[in-house]
């Protein structure tokens, strides 16, 4: 079955960096555009980086500069490296993984990322 695993989050200071994996299963992962989600307590879940089969990527502007997005084709993993964390940073990240031509749409289980001092 489709599994989604983040892993990597934690407590940090600002200032500090983070780096997110995401390792995927029972899907064609080279097909698929992946993607990494935040949502914060009382917000809505909002979109952070994703990346597409030709590793073409795109940042929301409140981490463009800062986080960078990558993907390991072979390893079936997606990367979110998170440099200069700040405190708006907090929430819980979600790896996504989606292909336009059916529609499908996967979701991890999220890893929780708190920065602060």
């Amino acid at each position: 079955q489709v599994q989604l695993v983040e892993s990597g989050g934690g407590l940090v200071q600002p200032g500090g960096s983070l780096r997110l994996s995401c390792a995927a299963s029972g899907f064609t992962f080279s097909m698929y555009v992946m993607g990494w989600y935040r949502q914060a307590p009382g917000k809505q879940r909002e979109r952070v980086a994703f990346i597409g089969t030709s590793s073409d990527t795109n940042y929301a502007d409140s981490v463009k500069g800062r986080f960078t997005i990558s993907r390991d084709n072979a390893k079936r993993t997606v990367y979110l490296q998170m440099n200069s964390l700040k405190p708006e940073d907090t929430a819980v990240y979600y790896c996504n993984a989606w292909r336009a031509v059916n529609n499908n749409n996967y979701w991890g289980q999220g890893t929780q990322v708190t920065v602060s001092s």
